[in-house]
């Protein structure tokens, strides 16, 4: 049983419930090795939850013709343990105290344990696709590491700087985040003997659902409140990190934005930073800014919807429909 599931999400995964609920036994049983200090910190990092959307879209991706299912459940939880590494390096290199309301890895065992755990499940992720045998779906699960990472350096090398914001911005989330969404539907395609006109259809709504993803994963940061994201409000523009809302923010406020004084303020430490953060994200809140990027998310979520087109109408096809639709209601 797959736990910290709502009654929407098991009603989305309805087609392949009880096959991810044998993905997250294949996940908990890493945690049974022969290094007993590692079987703690292995089995807080699984527990940490989520709700397994990516190992999900790739079994209902997978589900559309005759397959075997052994490969797209290795499958499934090699883009989980992925999905769970890349967060980790993340949080270390964020120094992030908080994920999900608990205590991230680096916060509990320090940055070296939480490196070195990321790269044990990066490397563990690698082992369960070479399982499947298939050289196309090992190549492009490589290449989404590099994506991932490169999505990471180009992050870090536009922290604090507003001039490559809006330039780089689609570029760096489908790296850091759609890549992964699009292996995810591509890898379940491909490992469930579609023909190619469905896998190439099934990379494009992994593409779409992911970006859509992320940019609400941004306005979350903006205008949820602590508790329900389970870090600080604001973070992203505490850490430098320049997203949609905060990028429109400057395009349509070039002179009265207060962005790049909170920049200022943060790098010297004054201490003006609350304030100027209280302000960015009211100036936000208070304009048109957030139902644009509402808009923004509709559209992706539409040509998601649209790429579904190809296939035939079956469960797991309305499962990926109810999925744009849940993205979608995130945003009301």
């Amino acid at each position: 049983m797959v736990t910290g599931l709502d009654l929407k999400t098991v009603s989305i995964y309805a087609p392949v419930v009880d096959q991810l609920a044998q993905v997250e036994e294949q996940l908990h049983e890493l945690c049974q090795t022969d290094i007993a200090d590692l079987d703690p910190l292995l089995d807080y990092a699984l527990r940490s939850g989520g709700k397994r959307v990516r190992p999900a879209l790739t079994l209902l991706a997978a589900e559309f013709h005759p397959h075997e299912r052994r490969r797209s459940q290795i499958m499934a939880s090699a883009v989980e343990l992925l999905h769970l590494a890349t967060l980790i390096h993340d949080d270390t290199v964020d120094n992030a105290g908080m994920r999900r309301g608990k205590p991230t890895i680096n916060n509990l065992y320090g940055n070296h344990v939480a490196v070195l755990l990321g790269d044990y499940l990066f490397a563990t992720s690698a082992t369960f696709v070479c399982d499947t045998e298939v050289i196309r779906v090992i190549r492009r699960f490589s290449e989404t590491i590099m994506e991932l990472a490169s999505g990471q350096l180009i992050e870090f090398f536009t922290t604090f700087d507003p001039h490559k914001a809006r330039r780089l911005y689609d570029e760096r989330i489908y790296r850091k985040t759609a890549s992964l969404f699009c292996t995810s539907a591509e890898s379940g395609a491909i490992l469930g003997n579609a023909p190619e006109n469905e896998v190439q259809a099934l990379r494009k709504y992994g593409h779409n659902i992911g970006m859509a993803f992320q940019i609400v994963d941004d306005l979350l940061d903006v205008q949820g409140d602590a508790a329900e994201i389970g870090k600080p409000v604001g973070n992203d523009l505490l850490q430098g990190v320049l997203t949609l809302p905060s990028i429109m923010l400057m395009e349509r406020y070039p002179a009265d934005h207060p962005i790049d004084s909170l920049f200022s303020a943060i790098k010297s430490g004054n201490g003006e930073v609350d304030d100027l953060l209280e302000r960015s994200l009211a100036m936000i809140n208070d304009s048109d800014i957030i139902p644009d990027c509402f808009a923004t998310i509709r559209d992706y979520c539409t040509a998601a919807a649209a790429a579904l087109d190809e296939l035939p109408d079956c469960p797991p096809r309305r499962s990926l429909l109810q999925m744009v639709d849940y993205i979608r209601e995130r945003t009301r």
